[in-house]
């Protein structure tokens, strides 16, 4: 896509938004999720070092142009109190109040991670929340005999029959976003940077902290000489622009089959600053993900050469991120649709 032409036809369509409603349409045609903007970026991993730095100036530079524009036409509409009381509507007339509506708590978590991501040239990639047992758990490195894998930690769904062939594949809700890992790795040649947000399933008993339903976000980055230290750097990035600069960050030891070696991420508790408190169990840290290099036998399973290339993942929960950065302790709040407490974000 010519960056060029992409600026020109710019310059032409603003000309033709005339109303609040074409601005929002100019909005979403360019700075929407799947927007044109969007387009380009997803460009950029593709790139070389030297023609990556040169074309994500000049990205930025059209969505800093195109951010002006929405808000120079913004301001163009507003209609000043002094215009407004000259106009000749009728005051004494009884208003229709029409109530706006604005994005749920968790979509501005996932967008705002998600765009974080984005800035460190990661480009987002959906999955089918349906998935195989295959890429939700062996192209994983999961086992069969992985507590995962049974029905009363996973929702099974009818065999799929592949053409007149006798040979079938369990499909499934899937029970974390990795899949995608699988799907991107198959298809598409490192290098690669991809973060997939989404919803997961698992049957378990909904309470203040689980949901039978909720949101994650898989990231992963694959590539000649990827090492550990960048995914602490990663991360570490990641963190400070969620929770602010001055929380720290650890990394424990721990074991996901995906992943060799792994570790559960921490944070210095954001309420009592590390001091100790009832919101962190009196340990002054909160974990908020799981990470890991990307395991040699994952790479096995998608055709990635082991001696070449190497690669980091990493994966969490969008609303422990939500409820550790607005202070929120019960997990079904945020679906029980109650309007007094979605009005707070």
């Amino acid at each position: 896509m010519d960056i060029h032409a992409v600026s020109s036809q710019i310059d032409l369509d603003i000309q033709q938004v005339d109303s609040f409603e074409a601005l929002e349409e100019f909005r979403l045609r360019y700075l929407g999720r799947k927007g044109i903007l969007a387009e380009l970026t997803s460009v950029i991993p593709s790139l070389s070092k030297e023609e990556r730095a040169v074309f994500g100036q000049q990205v930025n530079a059209l969505k800093n142009k195109l951010l002006s524009l929405v808000e120079d036409k913004q301001k163009s509409f507003s209609v000043s109190p002094e215009k407004r009381r000259r106009t000749s509507s009728d005051l004494g007339m009884p208003g229709l109040a029409q109530e706006l509506g604005h994005l749920h708590p968790l979509t501005q978590i996932t967008d705002e991670i998600c765009a974080i991501f984005s800035r460190m040239g990661f480009t987002i990639v959906e999955g089918p929340e349906i998935e195989t047992e295959y890429n939700n758990f062996t192209g994983l490195n999961i086992p069969l005999e992985h507590p995962s894998r049974e029905a009363f930690d996973t929702f099974y769904l009818k065999e799929k029959t592949e053409g007149g062939k006798q040979k079938t594949e369990k499909l499934l809700l899937r029970s974390h976003t990795s899949p995608v890992q699988v799907r991107v790795m198959k298809k598409h040649k490192p290098p690669l940077a991809i973060v997939v947000p989404g919803r997961v399933y698992r049957p378990d008993a909904v309470d203040a902290s689980h949901s039978f339903m909720f949101h994650q976000i898989e990231g992963f980055m694959v590539g000649k000489d990827i090492k550990f230290s960048d995914l602490k750097g990663i991360l570490a990035m990641f963190a400070k622009a969620v929770f602010g600069e001055e929380i720290k960050m650890r990394f424990r030891p721990h074991f996901f089959p995906f992943t060799e070696p792994s570790a559960e991420v921490d944070i210095s508790c954001i309420i009592c600053k590390g001091q100790g408190c009832s919101v962190c169990g009196r340990k002054g840290w909160l974990e908020i993900l799981g990470s890991g290099m990307i395991h040699p036998n994952v790479f096995k399973q998608v055709g990635i050469d082991t001696k070449q290339y190497t690669g980091f993942a990493f994966g969490m929960g969008v609303e422990r991120i939500a409820m550790l950065k607005y202070g929120i302790n019960d997990i079904r709040l945020f679906f029980e649709n109650d309007l007094r407490f979605l009005r707070q974000f």
